[in-house]
């Protein structure tokens, strides 16, 4: 007798759950704000300051933070009821931004500010993607993922190339109005078409919950529930339980094959390329991803998709090894997109980590997870830049393309030796 193969999501059956449709264009809202918000705020304090350093650290701003927000926020959406929390920052968020765009706000008001709204949109992102398993199956959610993460590359290179031309056009401060703006119509349509749900029970350790289950009834109250206790037993969950532990490593090398990124320009130099071949080398990966991300999720079943995180995420590194052959700008820029399709691995381990998290601190465990990449990517862009300053930016990529490799083929390792273990235990 044979059976037939499960039909594959579709887009269509994606979007047509209206709460992810909300939330999607949530994001295109927000996102494509924030961006215009970043060009305009880098505008102005060059403008007032004519400081390329001001003006870096305050772009900066608009980074770091989310690996505060991510680990000390992030667990209020475990707390408090998700949708109110989203709608919550959304809401704080406009009422920041609108404050940044008063005329006369002192530099120093203005880069605290943004490092609010980027501590909130860590906390809004972390509660977000916590419903997401609540709302989709999990075939759906490896597809929404992949719709998510593409639509945020599209998003962030939208919001930067448009935003220059309508800082121009508008101004600095109506640009940050618009901005906030975009949060205020982001709160309203969460308001509007996102279903009110409980706070998710504690879950004893151990237990099993599906992934597309919604928890019900009230939450029972922790001690852990302190900032300090919060964040603690947050790190003991992530790091101390290999089913957490282990995908959310594998998120974390992205690292080391965004290298390219923190030397975008020096590498540009070296291949005799200006503005425009930084922007090929920003993008060239930035396309592979989502091209890689839609392929993956559409084309590979769930079992496939497991199984083939560990040689894709050392493929994804060790692609940029290509780089000690010091390439041209066209193989360069193959290379790239090259490394971010193999980068699609990243909707499996995201798929692993939704499983493994409690629902009831899933989005704290998101947060985490996620501020744990903010983390490691702005370390390894420093230390490249810094070590661009001595060797070629290309024998930089390819060091950190074979570290990276050895480090995922590790992680590939332990993952295999855990599975092993688990079938021998039953």
């Amino acid at each position: 007798m044979t059976t037939r193969a499960a039909p594959r999501t579709k887009f269509g059956d994606v979007f047509g759950v209206g709460e992810f449709r909300t939330l999607w264009l949530a994001q295109v809202l927000s996102v494509t704000g924030d961006q215009l918000a970043r060009v305009a705020l880098t505008v102005l304090i060059y403008d007032r300051t004519g400081s390329a350093l001001l003006a870096a650290v305050a772009f900066s701003a608009s980074v770091v933070p989310t690996f505060i927000g991510g680990l000390v926020l992030s667990g209020l959406a475990d707390r408090l009821p998700r949708r109110r929390v989203m709608i919550g920052a959304e809401l704080t968020s406009a009422v920041l931004v609108t404050v940044m765009a008063v005329p006369g706000v002192p530099l120093a008001v203005l880069i605290m500010l943004l490092f609010a709204v980027t501590m909130i949109s860590a906390l809004f992102l972390a509660a977000r993607s916590a419903i997401y398993p609540e709302i989709l199956d999990r075939d759906q959610y490896v597809l929404g993922t992949a719709i998510t993460m593409t639509t945020l590359l599209f998003a962030q290179v939208a919001g930067f190339a448009i935003g220059g031309v309508v800082v121009g056009f508008l101004g600095v401060h109506a640009s940050m109005l618009a901005d906030a703006l975009s949060f205020g119509a982001s709160a309203l349509l969460i308001r509007m078409r996102v279903q009110a749900r409980p706070v998710p029970e504690a879950i004893p350790r151990g237990a099993s919950q599906p992934l597309d289950t919604t928890p019900r009834g009230d939450r029972r109250r922790h001690a852990w529930y302190s900032v300090g206790g919060g964040v603690m037993a947050g790190l003991r969950l992530v790091f101390g339980d290999p089913a957490l532990r282990i995908p959310m490593l594998f998120g974390w090398l992205c690292a080391f094959y965004n290298i390219p990124e923190g030397v975008a320009t020096p590498l540009a130099a070296a291949v005799g390329g200006g503005a425009v071949t930084v922007g090929l080398v920003l993008a060239a990966q930035a396309f592979g991803s989502a091209v890689g991300a839609v392929a993956f999720s559409r084309l590979v079943t769930a079992v496939q998709q497991v199984k083939w995180t560990g040689p894709l995420a050392i493929a994804a590194c060790a692609s940029l090894v290509v780089f000690a052959v010091r390439p041209s700008l066209p193989l360069a820029l193959l290379i790239l997109a090259v490394s971010g399709i193999f980068g699609c691995y990243q909707l499996s381990a995201n798929a692993l980590f939704v499983q493994a998290a409690p629902p009831a601190q899933r989005s704290q465990a998101f947060g985490i997870a996620q501020g744990g990449i903010s983390l490691c990517q702005g370390a390894a862009i420093l230390m490249a830049g810094a070590a661009a300053q001595h060797v070629a930016p290309a024998t930089v990529i390819a060091v950190a393309g074979a570290i990276g490799a050895l480090f995922a083929l590790a992680l590939t390792r332990t993952a295999a030796a855990r599975q092993i273990a688990a079938h021998r235990r039953h």
